[in-house]
This record gives C-alpha cells, sequence and structure tokens, in this order.
C-alpha cells in the first residue's frame, strides 16, 4: 500500500509576512510545496493530502491543488478554531489555531493508510521522502509503529536569524524525548547554539537530530490524537495561546509504552523562508537545481 502524503498548510508565516505556502520560489513559479510533492511521488507516495483554512481555498485550489490533476490524487481538508470534540465550545476570544496536531487530526477522514506528516513551507530533499516511504512501506504488526526523519541540526540552518528545532533524544536508533528549542542560532564563531531553561548557553554537534516536522504515522494515530486531545482542551481551552503540538503527542506515547518513533537519518539538506532575507537565497537554489538536472524544467 502506497503511503499518503499528509501537507500542513493552514499557518501564516508571521516572520516572513505572508502567505508563504503560495509563494512561487522557483524558476518557473514553482511553490516549495511543488518540490515536496514531486519528491514525495518519486520516492513512492500514492496520495496527498492538504489542511488548510477555508478562507483561501479558492486560491490555492486554483494555484495550487489544480497543477496536480492527473498526476496524483488530491484532496483538501480544513482546519478551523471551532473544530473541538462534542461538549467543548471554542472561547470567543480564540484566535489562534490549535496547533499542529490539531491539524493533522483533520485528517482522519481522509486518511486510511500510512502518511507522512510535513510542512508546506519546509524544503525537505528527495533523501529524506525515500527514506520515509521505505520505512511507511514495512509491514506493521501492531499500533504505535511511528517514525520520523532526523535531520542533522547542521543541515538546518539560516544564517539570517535564529530558527526553532525540535532537538531529539535517541536511544538505539529510536526517538526518547523531543525538546523545542525556539531560539537555534549561529553564535560569532559559527558554532551552533540555544539558551537552555537556566538562562544557560547549550552548544549542539552539528549532526545533532533534529524534528522538522517530517513524521510518519498510522491511521491508529488520530485515535491516540482524539484522547490525548480531549486531556489537551480539560487543561488550556481557556489559554489564548496554548496549542497543541504533535510533539506533546509524541512524548505522552513513548512515555506511556503506546508507541515507539523509529528516527530515520538522512543527509538531505533543509532549506526554507523563514525570514523574508532567506527568500533570495531560496530562489537560487532551486535554479542550481534545475540547473544541475536535479529537477526537470517543469515539474508537473
Amino acid at each position: 500500500m502506497k503511503p499518503t502524503l499528509f501537507v500542513l498548510a493552514a499557518g501564516m508565516g508571521s516572520r516572513y509576512g505572508g502567505l508563504k505556502q503560495l509563494d512561487s520560489l522557483g524558476p518557473n513559479g514553482e511553490t516549495i510545496m511543488d518540490y515536496s510533492i514531486y519528491d514525495a511521488v518519486k520516492s513512492g507516495f500514492g496520495k496527498i493530502v492538504f489542511v488548510i483554512r477555508k478562507d483561501f481555498e479558492t486560491e490555492f485550489r486554483e494555484k495550487i491543488v489544480s497543477k496536480y490533476e492527473g498526476h496524483v490524487p488530491v484532496e483538501v481538508v480544513f482546519q478551523a478554531v471551532d473544530a473541538l470534540p462534542e461538549g467543548y465550545t471554542c472561547p470567543a476570544d480564540r484566535t489562534k489555531p490549535w496547533g499542529t496536531n490539531h491539524a493533522v487530526m483533520m485528517g482522519k477522514d481522509a486518511i486510511n493508510e500510512p502518511f507522512a506528516v510535513i510542512n508546506a513551507d519546509d524544503f525537505y530533499g528527495r533523501d529524506a521522502f525515500r527514506v520515509m516511504a521505505e520505512e511507511l512501506m514495512r509491514p506493521r504488526d501492531r499500533k504505535g509503529d511511528y517514525c520520523m526523519v532526523g535531520f542533522r541540526v547542521g543541515n538546518t540552518m539560516t544564517e539570517n536569524g535564529s530558527v526553532a528545532r525540535g532537538v531529539c533524544s535517541t536511544k538505539d536508533g529510536y526517538l526518547t524525548s523531543v525538546v523545542e528549542r525556539t531560539a537555534i542560532a549561529y553564535d560569532e564563531n559559527h558554532d551552533i547554539f540555544f539558551t537552555d531553561e537556566k538562562g544557560e548557553i547549550q552548544h549542539l554537534d552539528p549532526k545533532t537530530p533534529v524534528s522538522m516536522n517530517l513524521w510518519g504515522f498510522t491511521p491508529d494515530y488520530f485515535d491516540y490524537s482524539e484522547r490525548e486531545f480531549v486531556k489537551f482542551l480539560d487543561k488550556d481551552l481557556n489559554t489564548p495561546k496554548a496549542e497543541f503540538f504533535i510533539p506533546l503527542v509524541i512524548d505522552t506515547l513513548i512515555n506511556s509504552g503506546e508507541a515507539t518513533v523509529k528516527v530515520l537519518d538522512t543527509d538531505s539538506k533543509w532549506f526554507g523562508v523563514t525570514y523574508a532575507a532567506d527568500r533570495q537565497g531560496v530562489v537560487d537554489k532551486f535554479a542550481e537545481l534545475h540547473a544541475d538536472g536535479t529537477y526537470p524544467a517543469k515539474l508537473f
């Protein structure tokens, strides 16, 4: 069974300043999503599901979905702040989305096979999709048999500011914890560092695995997510900026013994438009990848 690619495209690029999911960055107007989908299909994925906000559905279908017709099946689902379990009412002042794992939950009715989750505005590289597809197509005989691609942090940096990354700890190739670090950056010596909860500087080896939100799940993950979302709402329904993130659920399932997460290594180099100053570098990189034959003149 071919896996599905689930693309999280509901967010706004606040630091970048706009709907960067729809920004034309390739030499023929390609978006970052186009490259991810091209690489995923080449790697063996058989269907694409997007989660977006309802208010830009028309533009999204016209500019994004239409180009894939005849190449791969596509479905669109929607994330909204009032998409809550029965018995819960969204606070009137809540405008912030409920987070990445809430977005994942929106795919339950569209996905019945192993699936990978990606961000719409990150370039992951073909090797990352290759190792993910191979792992998702492996036979499974239990629930909670998940995976993630562990990018080497040195392959995920920008020269234009700090980045947020889920720093991973592993044992025997499996994830033991993932801690979100919101301000990883280069110091004056070009070493990678962050400031921990105690205000102390911590350096990271460039090969340290980090999560770039490239996860691999089976459909049982939706049931676990619904259970944990209720717990989250019981605690944080009225906390205006609280978000239900994927690592929150993953940590819970690992600690309870209900799931394991195999960490897949890749030499792929991430890039994306975290800041407006990143944009030209991304445009130049895509031009290089077309020029050297990594990508054809026309993706779709």
